[in-house]
């Protein structure tokens, strides 16, 4: 990878893999350190990392310092509302502040693979790389983990 394919994925991927990593640890600062940290991990593999990989390579980076992250800090505390939520949807904060309490009570893995499917749109495939799991085990834990959030989502005092 040269100098000029590191620039266009650090353009293409910084703002997925931030939401990524806010999403993961619950917070901008944290989000900020592992999308640096991802991007230096990739600038030092840059001879071993095919620039068609990156994306990947970029968010198994992240996954694996939100996960050290999470278990570092004993899990994700959310305030009320989260610091980052008007700056992805304004006017929308009643279902966001729904959805990340559903987001919350899934444990960090779980809450990786909603994630990585439902937010970012990858395969099964390419999450089983990332997060080093199975296809079968990625899609069983995400099965059950659409299934917690379903569970909280429709109870009645969730409902918006």
């Amino acid at each position: 990878m040269e100098l000029k394919e590191y620039n266009a994925c650090v353009k293409q991927w910084a703002d997925a893999l931030f939401r990524f990593a806010c999403k993961c640890t619950g917070n901008q600062e944290d989000a900020g350190d592992v999308v640096q940290n991802s991007f230096a991990v990739l600038w030092e593999k840059r001879g071993s990392v095919d620039p068609e990989k990156a994306k990947s390579f970029l968010f198994q980076v992240a996954y694996r310092q939100s996960v050290d992250i999470f278990r570092r800090k004993g899990g994700v505390t959310y305030s009320e509302e989260p610091e980052y939520a008007e700056s992805y949807h304004p006017g929308h904060s009643d279902l966001k502040r729904v959805l990340d309490r559903a987001l919350e009570r899934l444990d960090e893995q779980s809450r990786a693979l909603v994630l990585l499917k439902d937010y970012e749109g990858y395969r099964y495939e390419e999450i089983a790389q990332i997060t080093g799991l199975s296809d079968s085990q990625v899609k069983v834990y995400l099965h059950r983990a659409r299934k917690t959030l379903k569970e909280y989502l429709v109870s009645v005092e969730h409902i918006i």
